[in-house]
Order: structure tokens, then C-alpha cells, then sequence
């Protein structure tokens, strides 16, 4: 059983979406804010809390076959009909990454959680790499070479 993606059939234009992160980050507080997209990936970033932030959106490819053929018949759609599929999954991408930043701001706002804590992975270091790019291969090597901590151990 697959579950429903958040905004699945959406008719909201990326461009509205993008539009709406913006606006929000400007009421919390962002001094700064960009997008640019680059074969399938698109980036969002932006300025907070003295720390810049990047996002990176993954995009489909747009001959994926799920967007070329019909999932019933497989049977090929024309070009305008993979056109409208892939369209409606990029438009799906985009009021998700709405959601996420929405969601993190909002737990800031509320003293859930510390802005640094929140956006941790995404915060931009002076040498252009997110934290969670400078230590994704060292989290893999400390789960495949080393003893993991219960999850319930709680320290503080």
C-alpha cells in the first residue's frame, strides 16, 4: 500500500509556491532569499538569524515513465500528456518544500526548537557546503562501523 504524497494533485503553480515561501520567510524574519534551478534540481536559500540556508529540491526527470506512459494501460501519453504529469509532480515538490519550511519556522517561532537546531542540515558553511553535506559520509561510517546508542537513551 503506497501512501498519499502531501499536496498530490495539487493545482497550485510552483511559481505560487515559490511566491508563498517567500512571503512567509519574510514575516519570520529573512534578510535574504533566492531560487534557481539547474537541470533536475532546484535550489531555494536564504538568509536567517545571521546563518544563510539552502534547500535543494530534486526534480523528476521529465522521461521518467510514469510521466511517458499511462500507469493502467501502459500504454505511451503524448508529449502534451507526459507534459501535464510531470508538470503536476514538480507543482507536488513545491508546496512540499512549502510545508517543510512553514513547519521548521513555525517550530522556531513557537521555542520548540532553536533556529540553528532546526535548519542544522541546511545551514551553509563558508565553504558553500551544508552541514549535512560535510557529514553525511561520516554519520554512514558511524552506523556501519560503529555501536549505535539506544534510541530511548535520553542525555542532557
Amino acid at each position: 500500500m503506497t501512501a498519499a504524497r502531501y499536496a498530490q494533485g495539487t493545482t497550485v503553480d510552483s511559481s505560487a509556491s515559490r511566491a508563498e515561501i517567500e512571503r512567509t520567510l519574510t514575516r519570520y524574519g529573512a534578510t535574504s532569499f533566492m531560487y534557481g534551478w539547474q537541470g533536475n534540481r532546484a535550489a531555494l536559500a536564504f538568509t536567517a538569524n545571521d546563518r544563510q540556508i539552502r534547500f535543494i529540491l530534486p526534480l523528476p526527470d521529465r522521461n521518467e515513465r510514469r510521466f511517458t506512459h499511462t500507469p493502467a494501460k501502459n500504454s505511451k501519453r503524448t508529449p502534451e500528456a507526459a507534459e501535464k504529469e510531470y508538470e503536476a509532480a514538480v507543482r507536488q515538490s513545491w508546496r512540499a518544500l512549502n510545508l517543510v519550511v512553514k513547519a521548521k519556522l513555525e517550530a522556531v517561532a513557537a521555542g520548540i526548537v532553536s533556529f540553528e537546531a532546526e535548519f542544522l542540515a541546511h545551514i551553509v558553511l563558508p565553504n558553500g557546503r551544508t552541514v549535512f553535506e560535510e557529514t553525511e559520509a561520516g554519520i554512514e561510517l558511524a552506523y556501519s562501523t560503529g555501536t549505535v546508542k539506544p534510541l530511548l537513551e535520553i542525555e542532557g
